[in-house]
């Protein structure tokens, strides 16, 4: 799909510099910018790039002053960074706007399906599924008995949602995700071997919530493992059974979060973090990448390390961790002459 300057100029309410009929139809970093291509000019230390490129269009800041001609169709606006941002959604809109339904599927008689629907082929939807308004559902999906999701939800392809899950509206589950198997509950018996105990909770994901892709959400055992509405999860994120993720936290990949702990709102949580089960992290918690958490946190706290601590103190804990051996060095030295001072005494 091809677009002009000038209705680029429109959308983003900005002033042309150049030719309002130089078209565009992808987009590119303004280094690597070739003809038919749209970019942006926001940070200072890219200008340079800007008198080289062969990108068609380039959105600059209003304030930004030509050093010497350019090539390029220049559309200036205020901020040239949100602007591009802007229309990354419009093209992200444009380029997933699917709609009707690809074969073959199956759909269960009983299942519920609202208006401008996007489904496809080899998607599974069990019985009494509902699902709201323009949603789309890609290619490989299993949406399993009992499950709700809201309006305007985007499930990618290869996701697993097993029954009784309930999903709010807006919100996106990228490939490869699984919602709803079964919690890590395990018992041994008299003669030493585990025994799975029944799952027989569910999930609940609230609104605008995303999710990353190859991460997992288990069933409670009993009751729900709960996602509060505005949280996002990175790729291959592990949420155990009865976890609880309050609203508007952010958690970064390849963290896990093992069974019944509760995490607070607004927290942000580092790649690689291991959180230990049944403890109860505040609001406003920062957890720096790869710590390992095996307390309570208080609401505000920030903490790094393994067991972690305060983010502060292991800054200033750091600096003598790395002059150990020197450190060493030093007390050795100063009992050897103390030995020796006492030998001559």
């Amino acid at each position: 799909m091809k677009f002009t300057a000038q209705q680029i100029a429109d959308i983003l309410e900005g002033e042309i510099v150049g030719n309002p009929n130089e078209e565009v139809s992808k987009l590119s970093k303004i280094e690597e910018g070739v003809k038919g291509s749209l970019t942006f000019l926001s940070n200072p230390k890219y200008n340079p790039h800007l008198y080289t490129t062969n990108a068609s269009v380039a959105i600059v800041n209003k304030s930004f002053k030509l050093e010497k001609e350019v090539k390029t169709t220049l559309i200036k606006v205020d901020d040239a960074y949100k602007s591009f941002s802007k229309l990354l959604e419009l093209y992200n809109e444009v380029k997933n706007n699917k709609e009707g339904r690809e074969n073959p599927l199956f759909i269960s008689s009983t299942a519920k399906i609202g208006e401008n629907e996007y489904l496809g082929a080899f998607t599974y939807i069990g019985e009494n599924v509902t699902i709201g308004k323009n949603v789309k559902i890609y290619p490989n999906c299993y949406i399993g008995d009992n499950t709700k999701i809201g309006d305007d939800c985007t499930i990618f392809a290869g996701v697993k949602i097993y029954s009784e899950t309930q999903i709010g509206n807006n919100c996106k589950i990228h490939s490869g995700c699984t919602i709803g198997s079964d919690g890590f509950g395990f018992a041994p018996d008299e003669n030493g071997t585990f025994k799975a105990i029944p799952q027989i909770g569910n999930v609940i994901i609230e609104d605008n919530v995303d999710i990353g892709s190859g991460s997992t959400i288990d069933r409670a055992t009993l009751g729900s493992t709960i996602i509060r509405s505005g949280v996002k999860l990175d790729n291959q994120i592990q949420i155990a059974h009865n976890v609880e993720v309050g609203k508007n936290t952010v958690i970064a990949a390849q963290t896990g979060i093992a069974g019944s702990t509760k995490v607070g709102e607004n927290c942000m949580i580092g790649g690689q973090v291991g959180i230990v089960g049944h403890l109860t992290i505040g609001n406003g918690v920062k957890i720096q990448a790869q710590s390992g958490i095996t307390k309570n946190l208080k609401d505000g706290e920030a903490v790094q390390g393994t067991p972690a601590f305060g983010y502060t103190d292991f800054n200033k804990s750091y600096v003598y961790f790395r002059n150990l051996p020197k450190i060493a060095a030093t007390v050795n030295k100063l009992e050897k002459d103390f030995s020796q001072e006492n030998q001559k005494i």
